[in-house]
């Protein structure tokens, strides 16, 4: 069973003692703020997405948490470098199989290639260490047991993109998948990287009339494909899950 006992002894600060309190403030905090931002117009949104930017950042610096315990050292990271390498071959063989039904099509926007992959990957880090190194570890210690943590991770995780029909159930599934390979390696790298990897597949293997250029939330209901043609314009997001 998995429960606070459990974790590594590098998980607090010397001399501090887990705090049920603190981590339930945390939480509930930060994801009613991305809940909020997801949901927001502009240019609330913006505002809002900084906001909910520097609250996690700062509980998590002030919580003085290693870097191996929340996923940011260099523990488990070779090891689990199959992960990335098997989601690039799924990619791939997705991509084919969208080539021949004539649903493969190029990124969005004007952003050039390259910067566009770049960005996107720093940002699948980033959501990793959201779920994992925040949101996992602190349901860890609130919750009993290995199963109720993991599925609330992932449940919240999956909230996060409603009300996009392709990225609500795969976040869903992928955040059971990643929070047991965290449990493993205990290294979000990896899983950033495999998180870019297939967001990046989705992005080019499913319609945009389905998928909505990957927007979440309010951004997905305000998609307008034939106005953002005649604009030549794209609607901001906090989210980059619009490769």
């Amino acid at each position: 069973m998995l429960s606070g006992a459990s974790l590594p002894a590098n998980v607090f600060a010397p001399g501090q003692k887990p705090s049920r309190t603190r981590d339930f403030i945390e939480l509930v905090t930060a994801f009613t703020l991305i809940v909020i931002t997801v949901w927001l117009p502009n240019p609330p949104q913006r505002a809002f997405f900084w906001i909910t930017f520097a609250w996690i950042v700062i509980s998590a610096v002030l919580r003085r948490d290693s870097a191996g315990a929340v996923g940011l050292g260099l523990t488990g990271f070779l090891r689990s470098l199959w992960i990335p390498l098997v989601a690039l071959l799924l990619a791939g063989l997705s991509a084919l199989v969208a080539q021949r039904m004539h649903t493969l099509h190029r990124l969005h926007g004007p952003t050039p290639l390259l910067s566009h992959i770049w960005g996107y990957m720093v940002w699948s880090v980033m959501q990793q260490f959201i779920l994992q190194g925040y949101f996992f570890l602190r349901l860890v210690r609130l919750l009993p047991g290995r199963t109720a943590p993991l599925l609330t991770a992932s449940a919240m995780f999956s909230v996060a993109h409603l009300p996009n029909p392709v990225l609500t159930p795969i976040t869903l599934v992928w955040g059971v998948l990643a929070c047991l390979l965290f449990l493993r390696y205990r290294n979000i790298y990896p899983l950033g990287l495999a998180h870019g990897i297939l967001g990046l597949c989705v992005a080019v293997i499913v319609p945009n009339s389905i998928n909505h250029n990957m927007r979440v939330g309010l951004g997905y209901l305000r998609y307008h494909p034939a106005q953002q043609r005649r604009s030549g314009q794209r609607e901001w997001s906090p989210q980059p899950h619009r490769p």
